[in-house]
């Protein structure tokens, strides 16, 4: 298997030549799981890499390889890390790792008193959610926002989310709450294929130490 270089960077404007890609990788892997992913439009992709609230990896050549990005609710109470996707090309090599790490660390720092939520299908999204933190919780728990609620309408889920009350659906919910914070487990060397990876990023976190202790 060829390996590859990334680099993890915060969206800017200058992500903006990806939007497409992103766009339709997002709707490619929800027809592939034909489970729930919520659509969303180019103008709104395209305001979230604008906003710098996106964690987007690109390779040493400029390719885009996967992207994460973070939404708030509830005048900032809750922040939930949505569209965790990798291109295909790019998958088994513990991206969507790096990239799930990097995303929840951005929330922090935006957001630090903020509940971090997830709603997943994914057996893979729901480890990597459980090592950094994250307990399963009932739909009680998560923000009660119509605008995050709406944003699922789109999702080929929603008459049974409806038929529901909002109480249940597909997805397992998951939390973060900084007020009971469980001191993260996830680290990158669980992963061997994880230290075929070398990677930069420009977020003022904790990777360079991380990488200095794989390397000891």
């Amino acid at each position: 298997m060829e390996t590859y270089q990334f680099k993890l960077e915060v969206s800017s404007s200058k992500h903006l030549k990806y939007c497409d890609a992103i766009i339709t990788e997002i709707e490619a892997s929800a027809k592939v799981r034909g489970t729930g992913i919520a659509k969303r439009s180019e103008e709104y992709v395209q305001k979230i890499l604008e906003s710098g609230k996106g964690i987007v990896a690109i390779t040493e050549q400029g390719e885009w390889a996967g992207f994460c990005y973070i939404e708030s609710w509830d005048h900032d109470r809750f922040v939930a890390n949505s569209g965790l996707i990798v291109a295909p090309k790019f998958r088994n090599q513990g991206l969507a790792r790096l990239i799930k790490k990097a995303i929840f660390d951005l929330s922090r720092q935006k957001y630090p008193v903020a509940k971090i939520f997830g709603l997943t299908t994914g057996l893979a999204v729901m480890k990597l959610n459980f090592q950094l933190g994250y307990q399963p919780v009932t739909y009680s728990e998560l923000t009660q926002d119509e605008k995050f609620w709406n944003g699922c309408k789109t999702c080929i889920n929603y008459e049974i989310l409806m038929s529901k009350e909002r109480k249940n659906c597909i997805c397992t919910a998951m939390l973060y709450d900084p007020k009971k914070e469980i001191k993260p487990e996830l680290r990158l060397t669980e992963n061997p294929s994880s230290k075929k990876l070398t990677w930069k990023s420009i977020l003022p976190l904790r990777y360079l130490s991380l990488r200095k202790k794989q390397n000891t």
